[in-house]
Parts: structure tokens; sequence; C-alpha cells
């Protein structure tokens, strides 16, 4: 399967850091009411059970609104709930083993810090490219900063959808302008905050500026 890069656009990957008010299923569906064109499941804490139980929960929901739904790391989960896609990073699996496990119609995203990266990774056979972090961002504290000239040249260099990460949120969005990239991929610039909906369009509007500008 290939991905369509409008499938990056606005990119909503969980942290349930900012559950409470809302169960992550509700902040999952209000960010798709919001107009998130992906979701991806993230779950560091979880046991294989809980996790696989949620994945099928928040799939569903996915299918409903007609939007792919990826699984963070876990490429067993990502088969068992029949996820659209699963993302890797550089630390994990390599891209090959992925695709072994989940077939050829599961989408299989990779993160890149560099060009030389995004090239063995769409090499190796990468569906979309994760790229950042672009920020400083408090969801990962251990990450370099990218240059806007490097998210640049890996849009030039790739053929296949490149989403930014790291930081992005409505004050900063529109600084990636120009460097070709198809979206943003957000985590507490969504969940964060207190109307996950309201957010999401405001979000839509700036990336769909930012990209088409």
């Amino acid at each position: 399967m290939k991905c369509d890069k409008r499938t990056m656009l606005l990119y909503a990957i969980t942290d349930r850091r900012w559950t409470g008010k809302q169960s992550l299923y509700e902040q999952v569906e209000s960010a798709l009411k919001g107009g998130s064109t992906g979701v991806q499941l993230r779950e560091k804490e979880l046991d294989n059970d809980e996790f696989l139980e949620e994945a099928l929960k928040i799939s569903a929901l996915c299918k409903q609104y007609g939007v792919p739904f990826f699984i963070n790391d876990n490429v067993e989960i990502a088969v068992r709930c029949k996820a659209d896609g699963v993302h890797v990073g550089q630390e994990d699996m390599v891209v090959e083993q992925v695709r072994q496990k989940a077939g050829n119609e599961m989408m299989i995203g990779v993160s890149a810090h560099s060009v030389e990266e995004a090239l063995e990774a769409v090499k190796k056979g990468a569906d979309y490219l994760g790229v950042g972090a672009m920020f400083s961002t408090s969801t990962k504290t251990d990450v370099d900063i990218l240059s806007k000239e490097i998210l640049q040249d890996i849009c030039i260099a790739v053929d296949v959808p490149v989403v930014a990460i790291g930081g992005i949120d409505k004050t900063n969005i529109s600084q990636l302008s120009g460097t070709g990239v198809d979206g943003v991929a957000l985590v507490s610039a969504i969940f964060s905050a207190d109307d996950i909906e309201s957010e999401c369009r405001l979000l839509r509007k700036l990336s769909e500026e930012m990209v088409n500008s």
C-alpha cells in the first residue's frame, strides 16, 4: 500500500499523559472530528493484552472516520489489530524485518534525521518518513533539533510522503513553509488542548496553509 501524502497533513500521535477529563478513545475521536488525517497509537507502558484491546477499539474508530490508523513500534500489535500502518524508529526493527512480519499491504513509516537515513529507509521499503525533531519537545528530551534546510533536503531527496515531527504547534507550523513537507505529526499540540476538536480544526487549517505556501 502506498501512503497518500494527505494522510500526513495532520497526523495525531497519542499520549495518555493528558487523559483524565476524557479517555484516550474520546480524545482520539475529538481529534478525528476536528480533522485529523492520520492517527498513531503510541503506548510505552501497557502490556500487550491491554495494548491490543485499545488498538482494536481505536482502529475501529478510525475506520468509522475513514482515517488511516498506525501503531508505533509494535509490529505484532499492528498485525493483530489489522492496522493500516506501523511506524518504527532508527533503533527499532529494520524495515525488511517489519515488512516480513507485516506483509506488503501495511504502510511502514520510518523516522529519519538526515538525508542518508531517509534514502536508506526508502531504499529498504519505507512508505513514508517522519523527520525531526524540528523544535524542542517535552515528549522526547534526548533528540537533536534539525534545521529547516535538512528537512527541505530530505523532501527533495525522496519520493515518499514526509511528515515533520517534534515540538510543532500552532505558533511555529508556519516556519516549515517552503520545505516541501506534506504535513505535521503532533502530540502535545493536540492532546494537551482543552478542546481537542477545535484545536485540530485550527491546526489542520494552519498545516494546509503551510503545505500550500
